[in-house]
């Protein structure tokens, strides 16, 4: 019998307050012979047991430890079994950590230490399912070493995913189906993100590991359009001018049009073709709107 997991088990015993399951032919395998040890059956609760039971029935479970730290089965399958990922929600937070709701009678506690960003009642945030150094079944925030690399997703695809943890240095990371490893690298973070966000991306690298490499923009040339007209319409709003040109600083651009320097460039160039601005040396006009009231 093993905690966390979902189990096909035995009833090996009826009792007033429920039946008594056992993975008998576990149990033998072992060489405990015909009879069932008290240390190799769990309590299934009255309420959740078969309205006729008897010896032999087999019946699908979950088992976890209850509010005295005794093992119990329960029919209620969980979404989170042991070693897999899911989002749960924070119903409480106490001095040892938060306790998320994951359908069953005892809520699981995600300790603080197991934290990447504190969370608060009402958060949904994703975890594993470990077993501890005390037996007992706790979340961690700490996903990556469970996220597979096995995924089908190809150059291009568009995928989803929840942000689990931001490096500066490195970017972003994300688990797409709640599964599969991903992250968005440093240099394209062109919006600022937050931990436990959903975000739709493009795969733009899948690395030799089976890891995916994700951006928040579509292809070049899909992209082209919808950057040239975020630019022009900036440059609307501010009069008809923008300080910004092909020499200026990539932090400057990305800070005031979310884009790197090379789609700003590529962008500017098809407004010029379109003859909607001018460029020179100290910035981008609109053609044909004064600027002379522009807040630059």
């Amino acid at each position: 019998m093993k905690l966390g997991m979902i189990q096909e088990l035995e009833i090996v015993k009826t009792t007033e307050n429920g039946v008594y399951l056992s993975d008998i032919g576990g149990v033998r395998e072992q060489g405990a012979g015909p009879e069932i040890l008290e240390a190799d059956r769990v309590l299934l609760p009255k309420n959740q047991a078969p309205k006729q039971p008897h010896p032999g029935m087999r019946i699908r479970v979950f088992l976890y430890k209850d509010s005295e730290d005794r093992p119990i089965a329960t029919t209620t399958i969980p979404p989170l079994t042991l070693g897999s990922v899911a989002v749960l929600p924070v119903k409480e937070v106490a001095k040892i950590g938060a306790f998320l709701s994951w359908g069953l009678a005892k809520d699981l506690l995600l300790p603080f230490k197991e934290q990447i960003a504190r969370v608060k009642p009402g958060d949904n945030v994703l975890v594993a399912l470990y077993i501890d150094k005390s037996k007992r079944l706790c979340a961690t925030a700490k996903v990556y070493p469970y996220l597979h690399t096995d995924s089908a997703y190809k150059l291009n695809d568009t995928v989803s995913g929840i942000v689990y943890e931001i490096i500066d240095s490195f970017g972003a990371y994300v688990a797409v189906d709640n599964r599969f490893s991903a992250m968005i690298p440093k240099n394209e973070l062109f919006q600022p993100l937050r931990i436990g966000e959903t975000i739709e991306g493009r795969v733009s690298a899948v690395l030799p590991d089976g890891k995916l490499t994700l951006s928040l923009r579509k292809q070049a040339h899909l992209q082209l359009d919808e950057d040239a007209e975020a630019i022009y319409r900036r440059l609307v709003a501010c009069g008809g001018f923008l300080p910004f040109h092909d020499k200026s600083d990539p932090e400057a651009i990305k800070n005031e049009f979310h884009i790197g320097k090379n789609a700003f460039k590529r962008a500017i160039g098809h407004l010029m073709k379109e003859g909607k601005i001018t460029i020179s040396n100290v910035g981008i006009k609109a053609v044909g709107m004064d600027s002379s009231h522009s807040k630059y």
